[in-house]
């Protein structure tokens, strides 16, 4: 009886002092991609976790790749606890070393009981990252200036519909979309695009719209291009275009034709700080109410199983249903592509080192 008492005398006192404050909160440093995205993320993930734990996210915006994560590790100054990355760069860092390798094991089951290991769609989980969502580069216009979009020739025809273009400032996915419109099917485009002849049609394509092309780099500007009429078409991220019409009753259209489908995925930098509670905050949000929360307020897929039936509207227009504006519902989905991130974290450098070499032409 006196170990029981002393035992809940303990516990008592640690509440007290975890609510008085006496026993310090830990902090981690979440980074992504901004605008909307992060948005549903700070919404779904970040403020429900900080009042379940106590612990605070700090939040930071960036642009991709690897190469601030790869500076932190290397020069022994990690600040950062977990990144949302793209497949490609999830692989790469990992093969690399500059990644932790996270135990899947962690993972909570689904909230109908279903094993994490089954829950989680196929690919979704590799040795040093656990997905969130499913996302898309698709083409977006402006439905009130421009109409007859039909397909990814159209994006790189000039002469049926003038104007300039948005294009991400990188070959992925402007390769394969350059390839799409120029013929090839999306189930050939890895393969036509693996050989020497491949990459000279795709690159003989980009330049056939070179001069009527706006680069962008930030997943916030293809809407604000669109909206100040700076191009009459653009690739974007389709949660972002999502958002401008849903949230900002902007008129934009998507053309869903060759849209390049990927995963985000989150990592943590080889000797980042507070492993427990980053460890934490991976379970807490890549849990089947979090992922359904997250879809709620953006068009990104989760990546749960049992997510799926608990995804309804948009979180403030109840009449707004999300299922149709996924990447994965069938009628958006019949020539889509999904991003090959064995041929980009193999090719990636080389592919930046041609496509930066024509660009300075």
């Amino acid at each position: 009886m006196k170990k029981l008492i002393n035992k809940t005398l303990m516990a008592t006192a640690i509440s007290a002092a975890v609510a008085a404050g006496s026993v310090q909160a830990e902090d981690i440093t979440v980074v992504s991609w901004g605008g909307a995205y992060t948005k549903s993320q700070v919404e779904a993930y970040h403020k429900p976790w900080m009042a379940q734990t106590g612990n605070t996210v700090v939040s930071e915006d960036y642009s991709g790749g690897l190469a601030e994560i790869k500076a932190q590790v290397e020069a022994g100054n990690v600040t950062w606890n977990l990144v949302d990355v793209e497949l490609s760069d999830a692989v790469r860092g990992c093969d690399e070393g500059i990644l932790e390798v996270i135990d899947s094991s962690i993972l909570p089951a689904g909230a109908d009981g279903t094993p994490a290991s089954e829950d989680f769609l196929p690919g979704t989980v590799h040795e040093c990252a656990v997905g969130n969502i499913v996302w898309s580069t698709i083409v977006a216009y402006d439905g009130s200036k421009t109409s007859g979009v039909n397909s990814m020739a159209d994006f790189f025809d000039t002469a049926k519909i003038p104007g300039k273009r948005g294009l991400r400032k990188g070959p992925k996915p402007n390769l394969e979309m350059a390839l799409m419109a120029d013929g090839v099917a999306p189930g050939d485009v890895y393969e036509v695009l693996s050989t020497d002849a491949g990459i000279d049609r795709a690159f003989a394509k980009l330049d056939s719209i070179r001069d009527s092309v706006v680069w962008w780099e930030a997943g916030a500007q293809p809407p604000q291009l669109l909206a100040d009429g700076e191009v009459v078409m653009t690739t974007a991220y389709n949660g972002r275009i999502f958002n401008a019409v849903a949230a900002e009753g902007k008129p934009f259209e998507i053309m869903w034709d060759g849209q390049v489908w990927d995963l985000d995925l989150w990592v943590i930098p080889k000797g980042a700080k507070n492993m427990e509670a980053t460890l934490d905050f991976i379970k807490f949000s890549t849990g089947t109410q979090a992922l359904a929360d997250q879809a709620s307020w953006i068009s990104y897929g989760p990546v749960r199983k049992s997510s799926a039936p608990l995804v309804s509207s948009y979180h403030n227009q109840p009449d707004l249903k999300m299922a149709p504006h996924m990447p994965t519902a069938p009628a958006n989905f019949a020539t889509a592509l999904q991003n090959d991130f064995e041929f980009w974290a193999d090719n990636q450098d080389q592919l930046n080192e041609r496509f930066n070499a024509w660009l300075s032409k």
